[in-house]
């Protein structure tokens, strides 16, 4: 039997509304531990998890996050808490400090080895872009507030 599709799925700013903790990115240093301890309080999306749901009717769902791995204890069970279908959870490894658009750009192109992408749904303009120009189809999840201070932390710190 052919395995099914991936329908590939961002989580902050996508899936979880990360909002209620960007000020702990704004300060001097950026306070990193407490920024993803509060990840387990992120409400949901609805756009984002009723996509995920449709998508999982002949998609596989998989997440591919910038969080690092040492968060994944906690965005497992954000996921299931949520309703959100089962799925591999790829992380950012603890060490990478490379922009989100590389970090993710390189694990789709290892997934994409194997299986077949559908689509790619994530929030981040530079992720999109170059995930079009890298060939995936991308679906642009525009439903949360885009915030300047998240898309610094993704592109220059490398930390989500």
């Amino acid at each position: 039997m052919t395995p099914r599709p991936l329908a590939v799925f961002d989580l902050d700013g996508t899936l979880a509304d990360s909002g209620h903790r960007q000020h702990l990115l704004r300060r001097r240093p950026r306070d990193w531990t407490a920024f993803f301890a509060a990840a387990t309080e992120d409400p949901p999306l609805p756009e984002g998890v009723a996509l995920a749901l449709r998508n999982a009717e002949d998609c596989e769902v998989v997440y591919l996050t910038g969080r690092p791995e040492r968060c994944r204890r906690d965005t497992l069970g954000w996921l299931a808490r949520h309703g959100l279908p089962d799925g591999t959870l790829w992380m950012r490894p603890d060490r990478d400090r490379r922009p989100a658009r590389q970090t993710k750009l390189d694990i789709l192109h290892r997934i994409a080895r194997d299986r077949e992408i559908r689509h790619v749904v994530d929030d981040d303009e530079l992720v999109c872009d170059a995930c079009e120009k890298a060939g995936f189809r991308v679906v642009r999840a525009r439903w949360a507030p885009q915030s300047t201070t998240l898309r610094d932390a993704q592109q220059r710190s490398g930390r989500t």
